[in-house]
């Protein structure tokens, strides 16, 4: 995950990938859903929109957690990730919908109450244009609360991957504050896009906890989840070949033998929960 793809690139083969991958996915990241729920301050019925909803996890986890009379929203520039998060809605439920959209230009039927986004907002093409216009959907006095990574220092779940193919291949260095799931580890840089699209009451913490790669996997298994999933690596040893992939499981497996523990290998993670207002 050291890429920086853009809209059109996550919406191609990246969002393809991760809809192959989304059980694992979904089961490694669900740790952050209780943090960021509760930054959201549900303490009322009110309209939620998820930013970047994926396969709809977090969304459903939102309405589940919501007063009676609340309705979420999911948003996702993912067309194949919406048709996964669609399916998942119970039946005869009404509160919940799915919609495809592109952050950056999509205008809403109407504001929403509260604003959502597990690890969503990182991958904006033109991040101030995006945040200006969510600055839109948000209601005056409404509030939003954003998960992005952390630094990759606290986040041994990619480091440790990172450290095992660099073994193998040479990875090529990018640009920090392009598209990508780590433009935000400064989260000084997220506060102040913030500022200017025009929130308030902007605050900042971390969580930090211990995510299970994949779910319920051994080290080995682990480690060709997170081979094939995380897209950057995975395009990386495609071009190297083979051997390349062999050497990198090998280092990883061992890596991760190091952190298996009741069934599950989990890793570090640091979070940063981003809060704030529409004044």
């Amino acid at each position: 995950m050291n890429e920086s793809p853009g809209a059109s690139g996550w919406a191609a083969e990246r969002g393809e990938k991760w809809r192959i991958h989304l059980s694992g996915m979904e089961a490694m990241l669900k740790p952050v859903d209780e943090p960021l729920i509760r930054a959201l301050q549900l303490d009322a019925p009110c309209r939620i929109a998820d930013i970047g909803c994926g396969g709809g996890e977090t969304a459903l986890e939102i309405l589940r957690q919501a007063p009676a009379g609340s309705a979420v929203h999911g948003f996702d520039i993912t067309p194949s990730l919406i048709e996964a998060a669609r399916a998942r809605i119970p039946s005869g439920e009404r509160a919940i919908a799915f919609d495809v959209a592109d952050m950056g230009t999509a205008v809403p039927e109407a504001p929403y109450h509260r604003l959502s986004s597990r690890f969503g907002v990182m991958f904006f093409q033109d991040a101030p244009a995006a945040f200006a216009n969510l600055a839109r959907w948000l209601a005056p006095g409404g509030r939003f609360a954003f998960a992005v990574w952390g630094p990759q220092a606290g986040n041994a779940w990619v480091t440790s991957v990172r450290d095992a193919v660099a073994e193998t291949v040479d990875i090529p260095p990018t640009d920090p504050d392009a598209p990508g799931p780590f433009r935000y580890a400064r989260v000084d840089t997220l506060l102040h896009l913030l500022a200017q699209a025009g929130f308030g009451g902007l605050d900042a913490h971390d969580w930090r906890g211990r995510l299970p790669i994949g779910s319920g996997l051994p080290p080995a298994e682990a480690a060709d989840f997170a081979l094939a999933s995380f897209s950057s690596f995975s395009d990386l040893l495609a071009k190297a070949g083979d051997a390349a992939l062999q050497a990198a499981r090998q280092s990883l497996t061992a890596r991760f033998a190091r952190h298996h523990q009741d069934g599950s290998v989990r890793m570090d993670a640091c979070v940063h929960i981003v809060t704030g207002t529409r004044p």
